[in-house]
């Protein structure tokens, strides 16, 4: 049946990675927001709004939903490629795969593990499943990820995850639209130079976050 096809599973793989796409960058913009010098009430307010409409709760449950898919496709597209392929070839042709493409089962791993520490730090906190910090309220972000960041070792594994990001992503697109048919020859090249822009973007993005933070802290 479709439904179970390789090509169905790649196709809402796909799907579902374009939808997160588009939270990395909600995300992102949030973030941005504490490189504001006003003791965290712009970061603080989003943060709050984010927690608290009950639109953005209908788009939480979305979005976990499109974490699961991205993962459990990607686990399944995955297994079926190295079943289909079980001996490495004794000579690889270096024009077959890009460097991205042949580690985006070993990045995906990277993020989904960071992910899970992400979780913990902070959604299980709001929700109430793990217990905040002594001195920290359960939906205060703002000191919380001060606290995190004021730490070189988190700073350093967040950083590094969103590298392995970036690594991730910058295949990830230009893969999602030749999966969706999206890959016409006019304008392949400029989904790759855009693909390859948002990755870094991405990464840079979120890893000046903890640099900006660790520095501030430390000048104080």
């Amino acid at each position: 049946m479709l439904l179970y096809s390789s090509i169905t599973k790649k196709v809402l793989m796909a799907l579902a990675g374009l939808f997160l796409v588009t939270f990395l960058c909600v995300h992102l913009g949030i973030n941005l927001m504490l490189l504001k010098d006003d003791g965290g009430r712009a970061f603080s307010a989003a943060a709050t709004f984010m927690g608290t409409n009950p639109v953005i709760k209908v788009f939480e449950i979305v979005l976990f939903a499109g974490f699961l898919l991205h993962i459990l496709f990607g686990l399944i597209v995955s297994g079926q490629n190295r079943s289909a392929r079980p001996v490495a070839y004794a000579t690889q042709n270096r024009s077959e795969s890009s460097f991205f493409s042949k580690y985006m089962f070993h990045t995906g791993i990277v993020v989904f593990i960071f992910l899970l520490l992400h979780f913990f730090d902070f959604y299980l906190i709001k929700v109430g499943l793990v217990a905040p910090p002594l001195g920290i309220e359960r939906h205060d972000f703002y000191h919380r990820t001060l606290i995190l960041f004021s730490s070189p070792l988190y700073s350093i594994i967040y950083i590094i995850s969103f590298l392995f990001l970036g690594i991730h992503l910058n295949h990830a697109i230009q893969s999602a639209f030749q999966t969706l048919g999206w890959n016409h020859s006019k304008y392949m090249d400029t989904v790759k130079f855009i693909g390859s822009a948002f990755s870094i973007v991405i990464a840079l993005g979120f890893s000046l976050i903890p640099i900006y933070l660790f520095v501030i802290q430390f000048i104080k």
